[in-house]
């Protein structure tokens, strides 16, 4: 049995091959894909279904299926007609710092394009999960989020007027929010975060330029400032096949 002297840290156990030792055809096929992969690199086009087939002596429905499950897991990448090996996933810290910061601690280019920014009169439910007065002007900003021109997620953020009074007339909408936030005096003391595994809206998807059935993670953020008081609330969504998420837990 190789388990477990050669079972790399993070893997699944025994490969993820039951006791029974008995897999489905297009697990076997994207363990072979898997390690093909490997030997590629990033951008290098994956051999045609039919070669696979071949090569593989399965139908080209197993090979699609292997494929498919590689894309959603962002090994591999759509480009064209074709499939191509993808870039490592993007680390993005679960900390108050930025997805800016995150994004160049990786050696990657951030960016943001405005989809919208508009002001409107809090609503019950925003008051209730923020603090902030029912009916007072809040600030809504929509922006997608880049990486090297890669449109890799979607964020939502409300704040309150009053916090940021200038804030459709002196704010960058392709630059860091919070080091504007700081730039205006204003210091972040905690935030409460949540993670939950969605698929995006239609609206959504098209926005990310993803299909619909691609999972994405979607971080619910209410941050306060240094004096507790309520700073924003953030609804980011990322694509499941481009980020993963890293903290450092202490004892």
């Amino acid at each position: 049995m190789d388990y477990p002297n050669d079972q790399a840290p993070g893997a699944p156990v025994r490969h993820g091959i039951p006791e029974h030792g008995r897999i489905p055809k297009y697990y076997a096929v994207k363990a072979r894909l898997d390690g093909l992969i490997g030997e590629l690199g990033e951008g290098d086009a994956l051999p045609t279904e039919r070669d696979l087939s071949e090569q593989y002596e399965v139908a080209r429905e197993t090979v699609r299926q292997a494929i498919r499950e590689l894309v959603l897991e962002g090994k591999l990448r759509r480009q064209g007609r074709g499939t191509v090996v993808a870039g490592p996933k993007l680390e993005q810290p679960l900390s108050l710092a930025s997805y800016t910061e995150g994004v160049r601690r990786q050696g990657r280019t951030p960016g943001r394009n405005l989809v919208t920014l508009d002001r409107f009169p809090c609503p019950a439910a925003l008051a209730a999960e923020t603090g902030l007065e029912r009916g007072e002007p809040v600030w809504h900003m929509e922006r997608v989020l880049l990486a090297d021109d890669e449109r890799v997620g979607l964020e939502s953020t409300y704040v309150a007027v009053t916090r940021v009074p200038r804030l459709d007339a002196d704010f960058e909408p392709d630059s860091s929010f919070y080091a504007y936030l700081h730039g205006q005096g204003i210091t972040f003391g905690d935030a409460d975060e949540r993670i939950e595994t969605v698929l995006a809206t239609p609206r959504e998807a098209l926005l990310i330029g993803t299909p619909p059935a691609l999972p994405m993670l979607l971080i619910h953020r209410v941050s306060r400032d240094s004096e507790g008081v309520p700073l924003e609330r953030v609804r980011s969504l990322y694509r499941g096949d481009r980020f993963s998420f890293t903290t450092h837990l202490g004892g």
